[in-house]
């Protein structure tokens, strides 16, 4: 093993241009979580050839020439010989010790109890994260958007690769069960949906038990392949089920409903702003803190909008609602409304307005 570490130690990284990512690395010790292809090594990468090479010490755990046993007889004295300061983990396994370094990162798609840790989460591509990978940005851009989604590494597949490009790299990260639920909720994005209409669906077309499919669907939310929204104030109502990029709803299934990915990008807006949010009966998204309510129109025809807001106007009054933003692809416009403020955006001005 110690000639595997020293091998490990003396190769060059290797990292293609670095493009702007909203979360960063500095000094401290992180535990990096996110899905497959999210963006973790590289990040990781990039913040490592910024340092002295003979300082750190990169390993992806993910190398089947690692045998974890030898790796713990062996990393903290290499470490030491060495006087390496920043430790890397790439694709972290349970069972490994760390050893007393300066720095440790550990990079991982499960979350692990590690105190001594700083949790970081890193979600795909945001809106403006996949502007930097852009040649220019135009009213091209968000039509480019929907097109790839979130992960970086579509840009250089080509169109007819990308679906499968795609479905063979979660059926690689996910087992079979969590696969078949991904699929699921897929084809139901955006919609009310519980574990148990999931297991409903599935026993019909495979053996398995509750509770396994219980625990893989609990995983997916956890590891963030899958959110949940709750309903304001019925913490027991069915949550709503959003994908974790835009680019899974055409892999995964034939279903094709505009309205519905739409929204789901919405969503994935609102939860890297980590704004307490909630949705409501006709309404897509309420975030009490700012007295705001979101609705998600691609295509807004305002005598529709109108009705909209009449049918929801008990809600307004009673929740003081100051303020209802109304997303939309291209259009934007002020409404006169007696009890709130009303605005029509485009999602990307929306998207990139804070």
């Amino acid at each position: 093993m110690e000639i595997l570490l020293e091998e490990l130690y003396k190769t060059d990284l290797s990292l293609e241009k670095f493009h702007f990512r909203k979360l960063f690395i500095d000094n401290k010790s992180y535990q990096i979580n996110g899905i497959t292809h999210s963006g973790k090594s590289k990040l990781v990468k990039n913040y490592l050839l910024d340092l002295k090479k003979s300082s750190y010490l990169y390993i992806n755990c993910s190398d089947i020439r690692i045998d974890i046993e030898a790796l713990n007889e062996n990393l903290s004295s290499f470490c030491n010989k060495n006087r390496i300061d920043v430790l890397v983990l790439d694709n972290y396994i349970k069972g490994i010790k760390f050893p007393n370094v300066t720095q440790l990162i550990i990079t991982s798609q499960e979350r692990h109890k590690i105190d001594t840790l700083i949790p970081l989460q890193l979600y795909p591509l945001d809106y403006e994260e996949f502007l930097a990978y852009e040649q220019k940005y135009d009213s091209s851009a968000l039509n480019h958007f929907f097109q790839l989604g979130g992960f970086a590494h579509i840009h250089k597949v080509s169109p007819d690769e990308r679906i499968l490009n795609i479905q063979n790299m979660l059926q690689t990260a996910l087992d079979d069960v969590a696969f078949a639920i991904l699929i699921l909720c897929a084809k139901f994005s955006s919609q009310k949906l519980s574990a148990f209409t999931i297991y409903e669906r599935l026993k019909q077309s495979r053996k398995i038990s509750k509770d396994k499919l219980y625990k893989s669907f609990e995983k997916l939310v956890s590891m963030h392949y899958i959110h949940q929204l709750g309903k304001f104030g019925s913490p027991k109502a069915t949550k709503k089920i959003y994908l974790c990029d835009i680019s899974l709803k055409s892999a995964l299934s034939i279903e094709k409903n505009f309205s519905t990915l739409f929204e789901n990008m919405v969503y994935l807006e609102l939860l890297k702003s980590a704004k307490e949010c909630y949705y409501e009966d006709k309404i897509d998204f309420y975030l009490p803190q700012s007295d705001e309510i979101i609705l998600c129109k691609p295509f807004v025809d305002e005598r529709k909008l109108f009705k909209k807001l009449e049918s929801i106007e008990a809600f307004l009054f009673t929740h003081s609602i100051k303020k209802i933003t109304v997303i939309s692809m291209n259009k934007e416009r002020e409404i006169a409304h007696p009890l709130s403020q009303v605005a029509i955006l485009p999602f990307d001005i929306w998207a990139l307005g804070d």
